[in-house]
């Protein structure tokens, strides 16, 4: 969907995380998220490093290393907030959308044209952040155009028996009728929308 533009709607969504970002503390390090095995901390590590990778892959940097979980230091909502103004000045640059981006976490030789990557970055972040926000009892605030072009992408996400793979991006869809264009898109990419109540 190249005529769409991306970039715009990708720094919409992660600012909408960091606003959520801007709230956790250390008290909340530890809690439970939808994501299943990952506490707060380890939600907010895999995401820091995310971005630092498609960053990379936007300056077309390939090194496998650079998508090594990253630790957060001492402030680990400061490391990620940084995290998410790097890729967003990153992906700003001018022409990013017709580069070609190597992406080694989605397997060897996976590479894919600029306008592609920032849509997968972009549903990335439009449900890590619910993600996030769900973790510490909040909601985030997404922008009409943000969730109509947010379920659009979900459209394309392939089911099937992948999405029962380790490291798969989004688990097996949820069946879900309830109301709320976000709840739809985080139920069909594997989220319950009643979580935690529906663990």
């Amino acid at each position: 969907m190249p005529t769409i533009d991306f970039v715009l709607l990708d720094r919409q969504a992660v600012n909408a995380g960091i606003e959520v970002a801007a709230g956790v503390t250390d008290a909340d390090l530890n809690r439970p998220t939808p994501c299943r095995a990952w506490t707060v901390y380890g939600l907010l590590a895999h995401m820091t490093t995310q971005h630092y990778g498609f960053a990379a892959a936007s300056r077309g940097e390939s090194d496998p290393d650079l998508w090594k979980l990253r630790d957060l230091g001492d402030d680990p909502a400061q490391a990620y907030i940084e995290s998410a103004e790097h890729v967003l000045e990153a992906f700003a640059e001018d022409g990013v959308t017709e580069r070609i981006f190597a992406l080694p976490e989605f397997g060897p030789d996976v590479k894919a044209p600029g306008h592609q990557a920032v849509s997968f970055h972009f549903i990335d972040y439009v449900v890590h952040s619910w993600d996030l926000a769900k973790s510490l009892g909040t909601t985030v605030d997404f922008t009409q155009d943000v969730l109509v072009t947010a379920w659009a992408v979900t459209q394309m996400v392939p089911q099937g028996p992948g999405r029962l793979d380790p490291g798969a991006p989004f688990g097996p869809e949820v069946d879900w009728s309830g109301p709320g264009r976000l709840d739809q898109i985080v139920a069909r990419l594997g989220r319950n929308p009643l979580w935690p109540l529906s663990s």
